[in-house]
């Protein structure tokens, strides 16, 4: 059975998923589209996101219910691995499953992450320090690697400031 709620944070209206294991899935939703079914789990991510969103938490604590490749999985994982406020490439997660070649695949297992935020793909970013692609779009990961005080070069002037209306839907 997978549980649902939701929770309206300063990046939109985001959807929480979760299995009696741990969470499946945490994304931006334009809308409520599922019932409302919450279990111990869906509770303590919008805890711990709210608290994220009020600068009242850096790392979250949260069973994980991964639904992925192997790759995928140990890809995901290494995104664990990156602290609150720091940045890594491409290239340094390709290193950390030794295949420096498979930069192009931890890009795509990165862009495939069902559990934005508690499992940080956004602090994945090019090899220049620039912004690269984000499921919930270049604005909201600029927004919550500017939140965490990570440092990244971005000349796109649209990413470098808050525009409260554009997240709502």
């Amino acid at each position: 059975m997978i549980f649902t709620d939701y929770i309206d944070s300063p990046l939109g209206l985001i959807e929480i998923q979760a299995s009696h294991k741990g969470l499946t899935r945490v994304e931006f939703s334009q809308t409520e589209a599922k019932q409302i079914h919450r279990n111990e789990i869906t509770t303590r991510c919008k805890q711990q996101l709210q608290q994220y969103f009020d600068c009242e938490r850096s790392k979250f604590d949260l069973p994980l219910d991964q639904q992925g490749t192997t790759f995928q999985k140990s890809i995901w994982n290494c995104l664990l691995t990156i602290p609150f406020g720091e940045t890594v490439s491409y290239g340094d997660i390709a290193e950390m499953v030794n295949n420096r070649k498979a930069v192009r695949a931890v890009g795509a297992a990165n862009g495939k992450n069902p559990i934005s935020i508690i499992v940080p793909c956004h602090r994945v970013i090019g090899a220049n320090q620039t912004l690269t692609g984000y499921a919930g779009g270049l604005a909201r990961k600029a927004w919550l690697l500017q939140h965490e005080g990570a440092a990244f070069n971005d000349s796109a002037e649209e990413h470098n400031k808050f525009q409260p209306d554009l997240f709502e839907a």
